[in-house]
Order: structure tokens, then C-alpha cells, then sequence
């Protein structure tokens, strides 16, 4: 059976991965000013970042249309698809799923199945892949749901905020949970785990800020997958690879993937992080 996976470009699902696999990936919009950008199609990441400290007002994103689903889903049916995947970020923290959901409705199209991955950025990516992996060794929809369904709980993403301004400035950040007062100074350590975003530790210096993220993403081996995530950060992410080397394969180098700009616009420039599934 012809299964296509469908996903949204917040997964960072990387492009190279994504053409090998055959996954869809639908663009979320980035609104800068009174424009709004389709990320990776109207606008570059790096052309973004570059641009993000002098944004007035502070970019927000916005989730995909929902003819634009439509469209995705029936486009995949003409070419031959049989059954439609559509794995997207997690409904609590964003829009996508509900306009992924809205899209099916409106469509003209196979049969469409939405998994929410309660993730986002390369948490959700990772189950991305599996699902598309699994499609391409003949596995069936339920089957891969189930697996999916299995390693949600089993999924989390780390990141070490290396700047509060972005979230200040983003407006997402509860600035009760941070500590009034010392907010600029310290280097929190969030988790994101079945939809739920926490912060695990707050400490004031980079260098134990990130020694401690390892020791909780160590805490959760084995692994089954484990990579790194950064925000236009990539000598940042470099050294935290050689600093948790011990924790991954020595066979083949880490995957390493930036984060996209409709999560990094509020984590800011400089964080760094994993995304993990234990076994």
C-alpha cells in the first residue's frame, strides 16, 4: 500500500532526509512586520536570523492554511497515494495540527490520518522519520501509529537558553517560573515532554547549564534516537557534540539539525539542545 507521510517545516525534519524518505513537508509562515513568509520557500532561515535582533515588532508564526492541506493531501492522492500520514507539532502548543485537521475535512482526498506528536521542533522530527521509515518497509498506518504512539512518552527535547530576550520579547515566557529579578542572569534548562513545556533547571552559568542537560539526557539511556538541536548556533552546537560524545554512536557523527525560526523566533539566537527517544 502507497502510504505518504505529510509534516510541517516546525518539525525540522532536515531536507536532505525528507527527500530520501519521501515526506511532504508543508512551510508554517513566519510574520515579519506586516508580511508574512512561507519558512524555507519565501524565506531562509539564515536570512531570519540575520535579520531577527532588529525586527520591530518582534516576529510571531503562524500556522499553515487550511487549503493549504487540502491542497498537499489531494495533490499526494492524484500522484497514487493510497493512505495519507500527516505527523505534526503538538496541538497544545500550536495551530498546525488543528488547520492539519481542518484540511482533511476540505480535501478531496484519501484516506488522511493526523498523529499528534505532542513535540515540537526535532522532537516531533524524529517520529517523523520513524513513521516514514516504517512506510518504506511496508508497514501499515495502524501499525505505525501504534509504534508512534508508544514513543511519545518516550520522547523529550532539551534546550539550554542561552538568551532570555527572545522569550521576553516573544512573549511566551511565565516570568513567575524564571524568578523575578534574576531573569537576564540565569541559563534555564527546559524540557518539552507530551505536550508540556518545563523549566528543569535554572543556573547562571552556560558552562553548568549545559553540563547538566547532559546529565539529564543521560539519565534517559539507552537511547533509540538522539540528536542535537541548535538556533542558528552551529559552533555552539559543535562543542556540545564533543562534550556529550560518550552519549552516541562513535560509528557516525551526531545528527545535528537548526532549529526552525517558528521555534527559534522565541528560544532565541544561541540555544542549544537534544531531541531523545529512550528505548
Amino acid at each position: 500500500m502507497n502510504i505518504k507521510i505529510v509534516t510541517d517545516s516546525a518539525c525540522d525534519v532536515p531536507e536532505a532526509l525528507a527527500r530520501q524518505w519521501d515526506i511532504t513537508i508543508v512551510p508554517v509562515y513566519i510574520n515579519i512586520g506586516g508580511q508574512s513568509y512561507q519558512e524555507g520557500v519565501e524565506i531562509s532561515r539564515q536570512e531570519f536570523y540575520a535579520g531577527l535582533s532588529g525586527y520591530e515588532p518582534y516576529p510571531t508564526t503562524a500556522a499553515p492554511a487550511i487549503g493549504t492541506f487540502a491542497e498537499v493531501y489531494e495533490r499526494l492522492t492524484h500522484e497514487g497515494a493510497a493512505e495519507i500520514l500527516s505527523i505534526h507539532l503538538a496541538s497544545e502548543l500550536s495551530a498546525t495540527f488543528n488547520a492539519a485537521r481542518l484540511g482533511t475535512e476540505a480535501a478531496d482526498a484519501a484516506p488522511v490520518t493526523l498523529f499528534d506528536t505532542q513535540q515540537i521542533t526535532l522532537g516531533a522530527g524524529l517520529l517523523v522519520l520513524l513513521a516514514a521509515e516504517m512506510a518504506a518497509a511496508g508497514r501499515t498506518v495502524a501499525q505505525i501509529t501504534a509504534a508512534l504512539a508508544e514513543r511519545v512518552a518516550k520522547t523529550r527535547v532539551f534546550g539550554m537558553i542561552d538568551n532570555l530576550e527572545a522569550l521576553r520579547r516573544s512573549g511566551r515566557v511565565n516570568w513567575a517560573a524564571f524568578g523575578i529579578g534574576t531573569l537576564l542572569q540565569i541559563k534555564p534548562v527546559m524540557m518539552i515532554h507530551q505536550g508540556k513545556i518545563t523549566v528543569e533547571a535554572r543556573i547562571r552559568t552556560q558552562k553548568r547549564a549545559i553540563k547538566e542537560m547532559i546529565g539529564m539526557v543521560e539519565a534517559l539511556r539507552p537511547f533509540e534516537r538522539l540528536a542535537v538541536i541548535h538556533v542558528n548556533a552551529r559552533e555552539a552546537a559543535e562543542q556540545l557534540c564533543q562534550q556529550a560524545a560518550h552519549l552516541f554512536d562513535k560509528d557516525q557523527p551526531p545528527l545535528t539539525v537548526g532549529i526552525t525560526p517558528a521555534i527559534g523566533a522565541h528560544l532565541g539566537v544561541g540555544a542549544v539542545g537534544f531531541a531523545v527517544i529512550s528505548v
